[in-house]
């Protein structure tokens, strides 16, 4: 049986969450897995210009988890 992939965060912009003192994705969100300098969709992070959260999870950014999705726009 394989592993269960595990998801993190690049997004087009960031924002500072004054309760949790620290930087979150805003804007357009994608998912990427560590250790590749791609998103699972295929995009460069660098050539993109996203910037890569390794400390969220995915699934905090789907708005209905209410986690880390306040500023994800698409």
């Amino acid at each position: 049986m394989a592993g269960t992939r595990h998801y993190e965060v690049a997004a087009s912009g960031r924002w500072w969450d004054e309760d949790d003192h620290r930087w979150l994705p805003a804007g357009e969100v994608h998912a990427w897995e560590p250790g590749r300098n791609e998103t699972v969709c295929g995009l460069s992070l660098h050539r993109s210009g996203l910037s890569r959260f390794a400390a969220v999870a995915w699934t905090d950014v789907l708005p209905e988890s209410g986690g880390a999705a306040d500023a994800v726009r698409r």
